[in-house]
């Protein structure tokens, strides 16, 4: 690897001659004359496509759930970098988008369409060399995440449903939190009675937060913190919001319920970590589908391996069909690994990959919780009548369709016009906006 720019020097260059003996090599050229298309010797796996069901009614008020990321890094040592994170849900109801062109639509439509119907949250964290007086940056952000997922223009929602989940509050029986490693001595017999916020470790006695039961701290240092914080944030908050809602209707309008899709862009997946909350809203579902309130709930993947596969082997799919792999071919298929002895996502999906093609123009990876019951709600080997409300998804899916991008659907659409954060101009903004904390101290 050659030498990279300094302040003073430039950087070192690579050979612009190097490649010349490469290609003299006499290995290089055997194994380059070896090398085959492997279109042209290998099929494509053997899919079990089935008709996509039309037995369902559509579905009426639909939630759409986005978030976006942005790092800014000032242009001089030492380097400091900041990371915004915007997150947004908007409600929208099936008359109000049957009303819009799918190819072109009118902007005065999606302003009607959005005015009072969307929720944003923002947030900022300081990741590297930018501290806040007094703390340490593993404390600050420890203090900004709870502050953040108490966001009080939210009303603090989101903590509320944090709450509900973590402690089960579907459940008629009151529980303290599950344990968790203690952010000051690291052992794990951290916990909080039930409904508490803050409280003291049993261990060492410090002040606990409960957002620290998800572990953030686990991907900080003293002083500094990764992008990826920034990431993991993002998507747990995206999670928040989508549940948020669905509290909303199961404990005002629990009847509601039945004529409504909630849909997240990404995977229903949590990593790490993080994926203690999997387990809960797992449990949820099942005891929602059991209950006689089943939630219709998806995400969606537009990017990844799974979406690569997809477009590898629906060229050859037929139109309103669908395909749901089970754990043995995605380790064989699509990871191209052996079968692991934990199955594939047993431990951080909430939703099993759907693979569907509506049409020529929208085929999508799409993700859909699934249940057997309560005590044991993985499903290792999906089937159609597993998909937790699959009759009115599917029959929703063709009202939410948007022909401005290829498996484009409108929910998603609209959310990401109000949570995206681009490279140009929003990054140039938050830059301006960041220099009063790039500034020197003092």
């Amino acid at each position: 690897m050659p030498y990279p720019a300094g302040n003073r020097l430039p950087g070192e260059r690579a050979s612009r001659l190097g490649h010349l003996e490469v290609l003299k090599s006499e290995l290089v050229n055997r194994l380059c004359k070896s090398f085959e298309n492997p279109e042209s010797v290998s099929e494509l796996p053997n899919v079990a496509w089935e008709a996509i069901p039309s037995i369902g009614v559509p579905l009426k008020i639909v939630f759409g759930v986005d978030g976006s990321m942005q790092s800014i890094r000032s242009e001089t040592q030492p380097y400091k970098e900041l990371a915004f994170v915007k997150t947004a849900i908007l409600k929208i109801d099936s008359a109000a988008l049957a009303r819009v062109d799918r190819e072109n639509p009118c902007p005065f439509a999606l302003r009607d369409i959005m005015t009072d119907s969307a929720s944003h949250h923002a947030t900022v964290f300081p990741l590297k060399n930018v501290g806040i007086s007094g703390t340490s940056t593993y404390h600050a952000i420890r203090q900004i995440i709870f502050d953040s997922i108490n966001d009080q223009s939210l009303e603090g929602e989101p903590l509320e449903t944090l709450k509900w989940i973590a402690y089960k509050k579907w459940d008629t029986q009151p529980k303290q939190l599950d344990y968790f490693g203690c952010p000051h001595c690291e052992e794990t017999v951290a916990t909080l009675p039930y409904d508490a916020e803050e409280g003291s470790c049993p261990s060492c006695g410090n002040h606990l937060l409960l957002t620290d039961m998800l572990g953030f701290h686990l991907e900080m240092a003293e002083d500094s913190a990764p992008s990826s914080l920034a990431m993991s944030y993002m998507s747990v908050h995206e999670t928040l919001l989508i549940f948020t809602a669905i509290r909303y209707f199961w404990q005002e309008r629990r009847e509601a319920l039945a004529r409504c899709l909630f849909v997240k862009d990404g995977p229903l997946y949590l990593r790490a970590q993080y994926s203690k909350l999997v387990n809960p809203i797992r449990k949820f579902l099942a005891h929602a589908k059991e209950s006689g309130h089943p939630v219709h709930l998806i995400g969606q993947e537009k990017t990844g391996k799974f979406h690569e596969h997809l477009q590898m082997i629906g060229r050859d799919a037929p139109v309103g069909y669908l395909f749901i792999p089970d754990a043995h071919y995605i380790s064989r298929e699509i990871n191209h690994s052996p079968d692991s002895k934990t199955p594939y996502g047993k431990d951080t999906n909430y939703g099993v990959k759907v693979f569907v093609k509506l049409n020529e123009y929208h085929q999508m990876v799409l993700n859909i919780p699934t249940t057997k019951n309560v005590t044991n709600p993985y499903v290792e080997s999906p089937k159609l009548e597993d998909l937790i409300g699959f009759e009115k998804i599917f029959a929703t899916l063709p009202e939410l369709l948007s022909y401005r991008h290829e498996g484009g659907l409108l929910p998603i659409e609209l959310a990401n016009g109000v949570a995206s954060l681009s490279t140009y101009p929003s990054a140039q903004i938050l830059k301006m906006f960041a220099e009063e904390s790039f500034r020197p101290s003092t």
